[in-house]
């Protein structure tokens, strides 16, 4: 009896939250769009269900047409930082730009607004015992993940959206073929510089990535293991020395607004280059000075770079900093990312000399 009667209480309370908060997240009628100059003609691509399966791979299917969920930090664009535009995998319709994409953390890539607003659609979802508003696309109805108020500036918000639900157009693809409204929209979002990377081992790689992060430029870091002959290594084996690797940060960064000269720069001002294979009490080949070069270009700027400093008199003994290609990276456990951001949060963890035991 008490049983039933608590059930009873439980939807009672769950459909008065339903029926106070849906006025709140309803879809616009055509007449209030008409009202406000939006466009509100989309031609719509529909499928049978057996028809998706045809186009769609098992993951794509489960996640956009049945509403599932990828693991974090699983899908090829979590990481993604390329000049472009992210396309509707099931119809190809623009969603996302690069421009407002950026690294929420949770595993998923995540944006502060669509293209365009138009082309997509927002369901309330109280799946999990929970309120969300789920966010579909607006042409062929995949669902494509969820939208938050916990975002950055200027719309506070956080689209998050599964990997698998997109299709990205590089900035070097020709985009007057496009039609449609979103067209000035995403030439607008494509005229930015490719990114370039960089990979530099200066000691530790917590301080050393926590300190690239603050710089203005630089897009996205991964901490990880460069230079050895030990494929995916953990981090006991390369504590052992025995390894070869060294502790490396993977640098993304838009040569637009920082230049990899100047990178270079805080590279130097980050460490000791003098010390060999070591970096105050952190003794070892794996935390040795070396600057790992993606191309020629690279390694020119960095030889000269190194030549300046001797030459300037700045270092009382001599630069020990290796300059080598760059090799396989592997990335580092999930805990040694951004090891200080998940240290300053406080109390979401234990923290210890050897690393973030994340709750």
């Amino acid at each position: 009896m008490k049983r039933n009667i608590i059930l009873g209480l439980t939807i009672l309370v769950v459909l008065i939250a339903y029926l106070s908060l849906k006025p709140a997240f309803k879809q616009e009628s055509k007449d209030e769009k008409s009202a406000k100059g939006e466009k509100i003609m989309i031609e719509k691509v529909e499928k049978t269900d057996k028809e998706w399966k045809k186009v769609l791979t098992p993951m794509q299917y489960r996640i956009m047409r049945k509403r599932g969920t990828e693991i974090a930090f699983s899908g090829i664009y979590n990481d993604h930082y390329e000049k472009g535009i992210y396309k509707c995998a099931g119809c190809g319709t623009p969603l996302f730009s690069s421009e407002t994409k950026y690294d929420h953390g949770t595993g998923w890539p995540s944006f502060t607004g669509p293209v365009n607003e138009n082309h997509i659609d927002y369901y309330d979802d109280f799946s999990h015992l929970m309120h969300r508003t789920e966010v579909r696309c607006a042409v062929c109805g995949a669902h494509l993940g969820h939208v938050f108020d916990d975002g950055p500036e200027p719309t506070h918000k956080h689209y998050c959206i599964n990997s698998a639900s997109l299709d990205f157009k590089p900035a070097e693809s020709d985009y007057k073929a496009q039609a449609g409204s979103s067209q000035k929209s995403e030439e607008k979002a494509v005229k930015a510089a490719k990114t370039e990377e960089a990979i530099f081992a200066a000691g530790c790689f917590w301080g050393v990535e926590h300190k690239f992060r603050q710089i203005p430029g630089v897009l996205n870091t991964k901490v990880g293991y460069t230079g050895g002959h030990v494929k995916n290594p953990s981090y006991r084996q390369v504590c052992t020395d025995k390894t070869g690797h060294a502790e490396a940060v993977k640098i993304i960064f838009d040569p637009s607004q920082i230049s990899y000269e100047k990178l270079l720069e805080y590279f130097f001002g980050f460490h000791d280059p003098t010390q060999l294979n070591r970096q105050g009490f952190d003794v070892g080949r794996q935390y040795r000075s070396t600057i790992f070069y993606n191309s020629e270009e690279q390694k020119e700027t960095a030889e000269k770079m190194i030549k300046q400093l001797e030459e300037s008199g700045r270092y009382s003994r001599p630069i020990v900093t290796e300059i080598v290609p760059a090799s396989d990276f592997y990335r580092a456990e999930e805990y040694h990312q951004r090891y200080y951001e998940k240290r300053i949060k406080g109390n979401k963890g234990k923290c210890s000399p050897v690393g973030c035991e994340i709750k």
